[in-house]
């Protein structure tokens, strides 16, 4: 079997698989765009040695691994976990006899604190955008919705207008697996969220009225992107490095170093297990450590 033969019969499987998980398993599109993104490279790798994926073995597998040394544990074991599926998936639909990833390990995670911003940084950051243009006024209201409910960007560009509740200063939210919780907004949120509505969303929208809330300059529903790159315009402006969630692990940092209760930000992140959460609490010692060392006057005697 030739080489462009064999590379279309793997992404045929590929295909066949991400459907499954889209309609069997129900899993939300960004998830399955993420299998979908780490078992391409795995597909290509297979392509390249004119091998299909019936053909794959443990060695070949190890030997693709080995090719991923270079990027984070992190990344290695999610791309161990999409193969595993992978491999349960070829098996069931009888490609092979044999689950070939039984024996493979995933590493060991690295314990990495995530970087957050001081509140003062915070607070410079949410006053940047220009209030009396549509586009500011909206990416004042991401901002704000951002830090003060700590959700995902994924989180956030999944609104709709019908996810705030505005009286009870809630949001709706749906997360990862497609889990729903409500989460309490701050005053200010609220504030800029309904101005937002009020003064920019109607021009945005124009005579469509869509259901989504946060749109872009064509009135479609934002994308994970476009809020990736109204967090970094600002960020720039401060000149300060900013990852994607950046506010939302402030969020979460910040609510524990003011005394919040470790279960409530559990729930308010959408955490299924608390040591996903007890991250923060490592966080906020370091902030504390590093503020110590900082300003005490004997820190450094």
């Amino acid at each position: 079997m030739n080489r462009t033969v064999i590379g279309t019969k793997n992404k045929d499987v590929l295909s066949d698989f991400l459907d499954y998980l889209l309609i069997e398993r129900g899993l939300s599109k960004n998830t399955v765009e993420a299998y979908k993104n780490d078992l391409s490279k795995y597909i290509a790798f297979l392509d390249k040695k004119k091998l299909s994926v019936e053909k794959s073995d443990q060695s070949i597998v190890r030997n693709y691994l080995s090719s991923l040394k270079s990027i984070s544990r992190r990344s290695q074991s999610r791309s161990i976990s999409a193969m595993r599926s992978f491999d349960k998936f070829l098996v069931i639909e009888k490609h092979t006899d044999d689950l070939i990833m039984n024996n493979i390990d995933s590493p060991k995670k690295e314990h990495v604190l995530p970087e957050v911003l001081d509140v003062d940084v915070v607070f410079k950051l949410l006053e940047l955008p220009n209030q009396s243009s549509v586009l500011g006024i909206r990416d004042k209201a991401i901002l704000e919705l951002l830090y003060s409910a700590g959700l995902r960007i994924s989180e956030l560009v999944g609104l709709d207008c019908s996810d705030i509740y505005a009286e009870d200063r809630l949001v709706k939210v749906t997360g990862k697996g497609a889990k729903q919780r409500i989460v309490p907004l701050g005053k200010k949120a609220l504030e800029s969220i309904t101005y937002y509505l009020n003064r920019s969303w109607i021009k945005l929208a124009g005579s469509k009225r869509p259901t989504e809330l946060f749109l872009n300059h064509r009135g479609k529903r934002i994308s994970r992107q476009g809020t990736w790159f109204v967090i970094q315009k600002y960020a720039k402006s401060l000149e300060i490095k900013v990852y994607p969630h950046v506010l939302r692990h402030s969020f979460a940092t910040h609510m524990l170093e003011n005394g919040a209760d470790l279960r409530a930000v559990q729930e308010m992140l959408g955490h299924v297990s608390i040591s996903t959460t007890q991250i923060y609490t490592h966080l906020s010692q370091a902030h504390l450590k590093k503020a110590y060392h900082k300003y005490h006057p004997r820190a450094k005697a």
